[in-house]
């Protein structure tokens, strides 16, 4: 699981902000939102321009340099601080697998080259990688050749995929977990366009995709228990490509008569048929086009996912004890990210009315 993150110069981000997942309060409702002493699930809230897509895109530049999965092909724009091109954008991970506790630390360039690279496991150092000079412990033995051309690292190669692909190591190893939880990490938005980073190799064709794996009847089911509306698919004959409603006999295309936020559904039901492999998820302003009532159902299917996911949503209907706990919904502001419970001296509990409490100006702490 991931337990902290921290990001500098990344785009708005001029100076450090940190996320802890790893100080969750004694609440005894909701638990589920909680595992092993690490926030699992949560909303991050801000107001526009806050930086919450950015903090999310930041979460997932290790799947830029660890995985072969999907990536956003404009990343690297206006990747480092305006102004500040000649300072290197600066991650920091730390991650739980089991018993170990795994700190991993890059750095890149403007143009998203790795140019620095450490990683600790259980406060033990496995390797640190600059241009001054390459230390790795002895479980890697390294010729000197090698390791010289490691430490200039032209070509901005991970010392994590350099390890795992030229070492064989036991299943379960730390390098392994680092690398297959970067591996199955997916962000994703579907607003005028639908975008992603991680998990798949390729983008698909959702129509395509649910007729190709005969999903029509389960995701009627879906959109009906989601958000209660009733569609009556055509069964598809070969080479559809194209889901259709039958509507007073007539059959339809479905994007032809599905709302923006039915659509919005759909992607939202492909990926749910894939985070079951998920590591962490991150939906970036997940209910845009949602009803308040249908974003509250939504985020219950996917907090019973076992992964971690975290939301982005200006929606303050789901701030609520009912959902969630308070300090697992977060507030993003003035380059600050901090749990409702510590950002007001007023100690919550399950019986408050936190959205009231948020419209009111109660939590100011930032």
């Amino acid at each position: 699981m991931l337990t902290t993150f921290a990001v500098k110069n990344y785009r708005g981000f001029a100076e450090r902000i940190c996320w802890d997942l790893t100080s969750p309060s004694n609440y005894a409702f909701n638990t589920y939102a909680v595992k092993d002493g690490v926030i699992k699930n949560g909303i991050i809230y801000g107001p526009n321009g806050s930086g919450k897509s950015n903090f999310a895109l930041a979460i997932f530049d290790i799947e830029n340099h660890l995985s072969q999965k999907w990536k956003k092909p404009d990343y690297y724009s206006n990747f480092a601080t305006a102004g500040h091109d000649n300072e290197p954008v600066e991650f920091e991970y730390s991650f739980r697998f089991g018993l170990d506790n795994q700190e991993y630390s890059y750095k890149k360039d403007k143009d998203g080259k790795l140019i620095a690279e450490k990683l600790c496991v259980n406060g033990n150092l496995v390797f640190d990688s600059n241009s001054e000079a390459l230390v790795i412990c002895d479980e890697f033995p390294i010729d000197a050749n090698v390791k010289e051309k490691l430490r200039k690292n032209t070509n901005g190669m991970s010392l994590v995929n350099f390890l795992t692909a030229t070492y064989p190591l036991p299943e379960n190893h730390y390098l392994l977990e680092l690398k297959n939880f970067a591996d199955t990490m997916l962000w994703f938005k579907s607003l005028d366009k639908r975008e992603f980073i991680g998990l798949d190799t390729n983008a698909s064709f959702l129509e395509e995709e649910i007729i190709k794996l005969g999903l029509m009847a389960d995701f009627k089911d879906f959109l009906l228990n989601v958000s209660g509306q009733e569609f009556d698919f055509a069964k598809p004959v070969d080479g559809d490509k194209v889901l259709k409603c039958i509507i007073n006999g007539v059959q339809i295309p479905f994007n032809r008569v599905a709302s923006t936020g039915t659509i919005s559904l759909q992607v939202l039901y492909i990926w749910l048929k894939k985070m079951g492999r998920a590591s962490f998820v991150f939906i970036d302003e997940f209910d845009a086009f949602y009803h308040f009532r249908l974003a509250y159902e939504v985020c219950r299917k996917l907090f019973e996912l076992p992964c971690q996911v975290f939301l982005s949503s200006h929606n303050t209907y789901l701030m609520t004890n009912d959902l969630l706990r308070p300090d697992c919904n977060f507030i993003l502001a003035h380059n600050v990210i901090k749990p409702l419970c510590d950002c007001t001296d007023k100690e919550l509990r399950f019986g408050h009315n936190i959205e009231k409490l948020f419209r009111a100006n109660a939590f100011s702490a930032l």
